[in-house]
């Protein structure tokens, strides 16, 4: 990795930016996030180049020089999932990473963000002032809309990557798809054994229950058919987003009898019952369970035999919060094609 372009990592997390980084060719000097156990896992999985710490505190006294920032700032203020609050306190981490940029002056910088902060009419001042405060730092800046499964991850997931370049390096005007059939995640599934057996860990022991209420859509798969907010996966197709609260009621449910058997999906025929008007059932069949930590991992495109540090929830956390690590080499590979020979 001597004389790879340098990187330096805000909002590290678990890692799954940096891995794409260093899988294009990048060498990655510093990461710096601030949940401790989402820095042991990084420092157990990727090297001892980690520092628990906020990004608030951190300036171009503190940080290394770098040929490249990139970073994830927490999306939460900004996404539809959650209250999209204009004045939510972690929306503001958007100009610490804004901030950092213009203080350390990477050659390029790489800010990955959910899909609402590139597209919807309520956020369009945020990307104004986005656009303008790097464009006055001398970057030249690109949003790119895009969904995971488009780059061999098997999970639909929308994300905006602001993507700036400043001389000598060119504009990234594109990154294209580099897979027209999907990945499902019965592809992915299929590779491991049952819950519980090695390298199959983390069994997550929230119960599937039939809602009471069932609220139906036209898809089995959508809807509210269980407890909680965890739907069961189509397994000839990708996964929904994967959310950082799983590890309970709103961990994605597999059908162990359809994966491992060949079994006609459970919640196909559950579904058209309750589409004919019959009543929901008290219980559903052991067949049913919830993704497991190394499922979820997989299906993130974390290698498997990536560990991750802390409880079982907070390894759920990581997991959700993480960008894939195939997505992100596919980001990190369209800006590398950028990089003049012999610049590091």
């Amino acid at each position: 990795m001597a004389g790879a372009p340098t990187v330096l990592s805000l909002f590290s997390g678990a890692g799954g930016l940096d891995l794409g980084f260093l899988q294009a060719g990048f060498r990655v000097v510093q990461a710096l996030d601030l949940m401790p156990d989402a820095c042991a896992t990084y420092r157990r999985n990727i090297g001892e180049h980690v520092r628990c710490g906020s990004v608030r505190e951190a300036n171009a006294s503190t940080l290394p020089a770098c040929a490249v920032a990139i970073g994830g700032p927490p999306c939460q203020g900004y996404s539809v999932a959650g209250h999209m609050g204009p004045d939510d306190p972690r929306s503001a981490l958007t100009w610490e990473f804004v901030r950092v940029v213009r203080e350390v002056r990477p050659l390029a910088f790489v800010m990955e963000n959910v899909k609402a902060l590139a597209v919807l009419a309520r956020w369009q001042p945020v990307r104004a002032r986005l656009l303008a405060e790097l464009s006055e730092g001398g970057y030249a800046v690109r949003m790119h809309v895009l969904n995971a499964r488009d780059f061999g991850v098997p999970q639909g997931r929308e994300r905006v990557f602001f993507v700036g370049t400043r001389l000598p390096l060119a504009p990234v005007e594109d990154i294209a798809p580099t897979t027209s059939t999907p990945v499902t995640a019965g592809d992915v599934l299929r590779c491991l054994p049952p819950p519980g057996k090695a390298p199959n860990l983390g069994t997550c022991a929230a119960r599937v229950v039939p809602a009471r209420a069932p609220v139906l859509r036209r898809s089995p798969y959508a809807g509210m058919l269980f407890n909680g907010q965890g739907r069961p996966i189509d397994l000839s197709s990708t996964v929904n987003t994967l959310p950082a609260s799983m590890g309970g009621n709103r961990t994605p449910i597999v059908d162990e009898a359809e994966l491992r058997d060949g079994e006609p999906p459970w919640v196909v025929a559950y579904h058209a019952r309750l589409c004919q008007g019959l009543p929901s059932l008290s219980e559903a069949p052991p067949r049913l369970r919830r993704l497991t930590v190394t499922e979820a991992a997989l299906l993130q495109t974390f290698p498997l035999g990536f560990a991750f540090a802390g409880r079982q929830s907070s390894q759920y956390a990581q997991i959700g919060n993480a960008v894939p690590p195939l997505l992100a080499r596919c980001v990190a590979e369209a800006l590398m094609a950028k990089w003049p020979c012999g610049l590091v």
